[in-house]
């Protein structure tokens, strides 16, 4: 499974793998029960490659966010998204240091920890190295 294919829609819980392009949309399998779903071109959906963190000096990728977080974790599975708000930050800052306190909410930060697990769980690797190659 590759992060290229992998949405979040907006209003829907969990990640989405796109199975195929349809004339009008997408047929896609969530990732958290197996159900396929068809959505229309109008939905509301976020490539998960196409997404970013906001720090004071520039934006990172989702992908580098979860490189990082895999490599403080080992690969292993990280702290749940249930956290209370003070603990998602403090995990978070030491995960990305300079992201933008103002511009990054504590939601954000419980949505990349959950994503992170859920990607986890289905055998997704995330790797610093083939991040920043490209």
């Amino acid at each position: 499974m590759e992060i290229d294919k992998i949405i979040s829609v907006s209003g829907k819980p969990g990640l989405f793998n796109i199975v195929t392009q349809t004339r009008s949309g997408f047929v896609v399998e969530s990732l958290l029960d197996g159900k396929k779903l068809s959505l229309n071109i109008k939905s509301n959906v976020s490539l998960l490659s196409e997404i970013s963190i906001y720090t004071y000096s520039e934006e990172v990728s989702l992908a580098s966010v979860f490189a990082a977080i895999a490599e403080k974790e080992n690969n292993e599975k990280t702290i749940s998204h249930k956290e209370s708000k003070e603990v998602l930050e403090t995990y978070f800052r030491e995960v990305l240091p300079e992201y933008d306190e103002d511009r990054v909410y504590a939601s954000d930060i419980k949505k990349v920890v959950q994503w992170y697990n859920l990607l986890l769980d289905k055998g997704v690797e995330f790797k610093l190295e083939q991040v920043k190659e490209e």
